[in-house]
């Protein structure tokens, strides 16, 4: 029996674990037809043989990198084994099917979570070429190695919840994560701890003032892991009884596994500058402590030099794109698999993320923008489409709030072209030209067609403005040729008919059997329909009301 729907589609690709396979009962010879499948959608040569080169390069147009660590080591092997990896037959494919399979045919087949990842990667760039000339804010300069840093560097980085990554600007460069560490620590306090007692120390409300106030909520305790007082806090509560090195080097470790094996530093020069000019934070402890709000026992000048050395982690835009991919996945990490935090924590950092993530600027960014996000001093800024892709941004010039001044207006652009603000589904279809970009290349223009066609269709006018406004084409048409003048006019609603006409549909448009919207409405023995289209047609003839009157 042929393979229909979806499951045939993701079948013939050759995606089936290996274990749904044996469930099934499949025989391997049908697991090898998969793999052969995908061997040939390529172009061979007179031996048989695909090309390196174009897989990678299929690869690569689907956002998977030659350095990904899935994919790394395969090339390798081949390499080692066979001498050439250059050419490859059927058996050397299949052997490179078996390391990673389910992810190269997803990359290949366009089934990752986002198909035309070239036309994201464009979006992106304009977006990063746009604001390149933007030298609006300044640099922090009350930590003064952070004063040092040249404020034009400028790098955007993605990464999706499938591993598809794209960076551009001054990727290569590492700065430290400061304020971006809070999210991350406040989740290493959930996963030791659990929510309950991690709450006993620390609100989880916004505070409505500054992130360095010397101000606790009714109970005494910090407002929220996201602001100095909590992520002091949430600091008390990390591997407490570790010595301080092996704590640091438990955060730092998590640092590593979160961004996929990237290289994670530690800026002692920050560290120490930050130390050195840290009597807020200071006062910060004390003041807490006064209101007891600490775990008992602890050492408050480690909990204060080890919040320090949290902010001085380094890393590149790479590896924090990874980083907020890995929240975006709910825990997992997309290059890796390595689960680090469960989904119960990841939900908890995101809803606080949502609503104290970017200072006093957290209550305007959750309505404009409408993503979780955390900024860092430094010009970081982490952004976390849920379920679709981390984005890390980093610009060293600040607004008056501190927040990367590129990184907000980068944040506004990319909800401006996206469907990405947590209530856009709301709106429905009147999105203002927004895209989703998980749906395969051109479905978005094919559903517009559809429901063009079908509002015009039923009368409904609000339903065709809606369309017409989300950036389908008036006279967009279907397999036919039939355009949305044609099944207005064949049903007689002027309405929808005046008002396509006014948007600049096509009146002379011609379906599959030469029929007009005109000849249409003639068959239906639409009067005023009639008398609209060929007063378009025609504008300075008189209307046959007209006509009657003059004789």
């Amino acid at each position: 029996m042929g393979r229909t729907g979806s499951d045939a589609k993701v079948r013939s690709a050759g995606i089936t674990a290996d274990t749904d396979t044996v469930r099934a009962g499949k025989s391997s010879d049908d697991d090898l037809g998969g793999v052969r499948e995908l061997f040939d959608s390529f172009k061979k040569d007179a031996k048989g043989c695909i090309s390196r080169v174009e897989i990678m390069e299929r690869l690569r147009q689907a956002g998977i990198t030659p350095e990904d660590p899935r994919i790394r080591d395969i090339w390798a092997s081949l390499e080692e084994s066979d001498g050439d990896g250059q050419r490859l037959d059927l058996a050397r494919f299949t052997k490179l099917c078996q390391r990673n399979r389910r992810l190269l045919a997803r990359a290949i087949t366009g089934e990752l979570v986002i198909p035309d990842f070239p036309s994201l990667v464009a979006d992106i760039t304009e977006i990063y070429e746009s604001l390149l000339p933007d030298k609006r804010g300044h640099v922090a300069d009350y930590i003064p190695q952070l004063k040092r840093v040249p404020p034009d560097q400028f790098a955007i980085a993605i990464c999706t919840v499938d591993g598809q990554r794209f960076t551009i600007g001054d990727f290569g460069e590492s700065f430290c994560v400061q304020s971006v560490c809070k999210p991350i620590n406040y989740c290493l306090t959930l996963e030791g701890h659990g929510a309950e007692v991690v709450h006993r120390h620390v609100g989880r409300e916004p505070s409505g003032l500054g992130f360095n106030e010397l101000s606790v909520n009714g109970n005494g305790l910090p407002h929220n892991p996201m602001i100095n007082s909590g992520a002091i806090m949430s600091c008390s509560l990390i591997e407490a009884s570790l010595d301080i090195a092996d704590r640091f080097d438990y955060v730092a470790d998590t640092w590593r596994r979160l961004s996929g094996g990237s290289p994670v530093g530690f800026n002692n020069a920050v560290y120490l500058s930050e130390r050195q000019t840290a009597d807020r934070n200071f006062a910060l402890g004390y003041f807490m402590r006064e209101h007891g709000a600490f775990p008992a026992g602890i050492n408050l000048i480690e909990t204060l030099e080890f919040y320090f050395q949290c902010c001085s982690v380094e890393l590149n835009a790479g590896a924090l794109a990874s980083v907020a991919s890995t929240l975006a996945n709910g825990g997992v990490v997309p290059l890796s698999g390595d689960r680090v935090f469960s989904t119960g924590t990841v939900q908890k950092c995101l809803s606080l993320m949502s609503s104290c993530g970017m200072y006093d600027y957290s209550g305007e960014f959750a309505f404009t923008i409408g993503l979780p996000a955390k900024s860092g001093v430094s010009g970081a800024l982490m952004l976390v489409v849920p379920q679709v892709m981390g984005i890390a941004i980093w610009s060293p010039r600040l607004d008056a709030l501190g927040n990367s001044v590129r990184g907000i207006e980068f944040c506004k652009q990319l909800v401006a072209k996206y469907n990405f603000h947590v209530y856009d589904s709301l709106v429905g279809d009147d999105r203002q030209g927004k895209r989703d970009p998980r749906l395969q290349k051109n479905q978005t223009a094919i559903e517009g067609t559809i429901q063009l066609l079908w509002s015009a269709s039923k009368g409904d006018a609000d339903g065709v403005r809606a369309c017409l406004a989300s950036g389908v084409a008036a006279s967009s048409s279907d397999y036919d040729g039939r355009t949305a003048l044609h099944l207005a006019a064949s049903e007689g609603h002027l309405d929808v008919v005046t008002y396509l006409l006014e948007q600049g549909a096509d009146l002379a448009a011609t379906d599959r059997w030469g029929g007009t919207p005109l000849t249409d409405a003639e068959n239906g023995r639409h009067t005023t329909v009639i008398e609209a289209l060929r007063r378009a047609a025609d504008p300075v003839a008189p209307s046959p009301r007209a006509r009657k009157q003059t004789a």
